[in-house]
């Protein structure tokens, strides 16, 4: 398979990964991030202090925002998706095309969001601090590259041990020192609760589970429309005319 055409198709995988992510993002993530402005707006008026102006319309943000930043996300993650599924193919084993693609979007899922989330979760308005923004970029990213290079490292160890011991072995041993990695990332690195005492913990989890969903809506999404488009152009290289011709040869 030529890169080009894997990228393309990574990237077309992606975007409509996206739309999907975006209807549930609207669905279900929207009226928490509404819950929470209406929480802020009350805590701005128990306290008299003015509310500060809107830079860019709710409604916008919750539409042409909404679509445009998710789907400009997922054509890029599609693209890094087609490189890792490059990488990652017939050398996972038997999964074939699709299983492959589903095995490296649930990595890139694991690697790119869900490892960060678990040490730096996702915070609703009026659930942060403005002054904390530039250290909580920091600290986020640094649990992101650990995340990766982890990930990275587990993948190659893997490759490794299997051309020593069977891949089932191979497999274990390498998510075992990923776990550990991890774990003590999450434990050694520095932790942000900056949630108000005063804000509802339904509120909260139902906003963390959504953004939590829409990134498995998109990885998941993305993983098996990909794997799909893949194995039917494999397919279709395989019955076109070289193919035929290699059948009459034998």
């Amino acid at each position: 398979m030529v890169m080009r055409d894997l990228l393309v198709r990574g990237m077309l995988a992606g975007l409509l990964a996206a739309m999907l992510a975006i209807g549930f993002a609207y669905v279900v993530g929207e009226p928490q991030i509404n819950n929470a402005i209406a929480f802020e707006d009350r805590l701005h008026a128990d306290s008299g202090t003015a509310l500060e102006p809107e830079v860019v319309r709710r409604t916008v943000q919750s539409t042409v925002g909404l679509a445009t930043g998710v789907g400009v996300l997922g054509i890029a993650f599609g693209g890094v998706f087609a490189v890792a599924f490059a990488l990652g193919n017939r050398r996972l084993g038997t999964l074939g095309t699709r299983g492959t693609a589903l095995t490296v979007a649930l990595a890139g899922f694991t690697a790119l969001y869900l490892v960060p989330f678990l040490k730096y979760p996702a915070n609703p308005p009026s659930a942060g601090e403005a002054d904390t923004i530039a250290r909580r970029t920091v600290l986020y990213f640094g649990m992101l590259l650990i995340s990766v290079v982890a990930t990275a490292g587990a993948v190659i160890l893997q490759r490794w041990l299997a051309a020593r011991a069977s891949n089932w072995n191979a497999a274990i041993i390498a998510g075992v020192v990923f776990l550990l990695i991890v774990t003590a990332a999450l434990v050694l690195m520095p932790g942000i609760n900056e949630v108000p005492a005063e804000f509802p913990a339904v509120m909260l989890w139902r906003f963390r589970v959504a953004s939590l969903g829409m990134q498995l809506v998109l990885w998941v999404s993305m993983g098996l429309i990909f794997g799909v488009l893949t194995e039917r152009a494999t397919r279709s290289l395989a019955h076109g005319p070289a193919g035929s011709l290699r059948a009459g040869a034998r």
